[in-house]
């Protein structure tokens, strides 16, 4: 069954895009919820002269994305926190105190847009690489130190 997603649903699609889906997850699940309606031809048809009027303004959001990711390319953010003796943090660095960080440094990052590569949580003390979605497939790579708090 095709569908027009009406907002972003992960590990599918982001907003107005058609995509193809098993019947029973579009009727059960996406249309009932609010996150897609059946793409009759009807349908479609609004929806490309939609996405014809919106395509300039997608071109300035892509622009401001860009440059925002330029900006914050390389970028390094640094996290005191409470250490023992050994180097271990006591609890972990999550990605709403990145997000803190950023906000810190001008940055307004949502925290879900920010993924720690490589592992779960930090838990020790160290510089760490991060990377935070700023628009759909526009990235911007970052670096996480962490040091102890005094």
């Amino acid at each position: 069954m095709e569908i027009i997603l009406i907002q972003d649903v992960p590990n599918l699609g982001h907003k107005d895009d058609i995509v193809t889906v098993r019947n029973g997850y579009a009727t059960n699940y996406l249309i009932p919820k609010g996150f897609a309606k059946m793409a009759t031809p009807s349908a479609k048809k609004m929806h490309a002269e939609n996405l014809r009027q919106r395509a300039h303004k997608e071109a300035n959001i892509r622009a401001e994305a860009a440059a925002q990711a330029a900006k914050l390319e390389g970028a390094q953010v640094t996290i005191a926190t409470k250490v023992s003796s050994t180097g271990k943090i006591f609890g972990s660095v999550n990605n709403i105190q990145v997000a803190e960080a950023l906000a810190a440094k001008g940055f307004e990052i949502d925290r879900r847009n920010i993924s720690i590569l490589g592992e779960e949580s930090v838990k020790e003390i160290g510089i760490y690489d991060a990377v935070v979605k700023i628009y759909k497939e526009i990235k911007a790579n970052i670096k996480i130190e962490i040091t102890a708090d005094n």
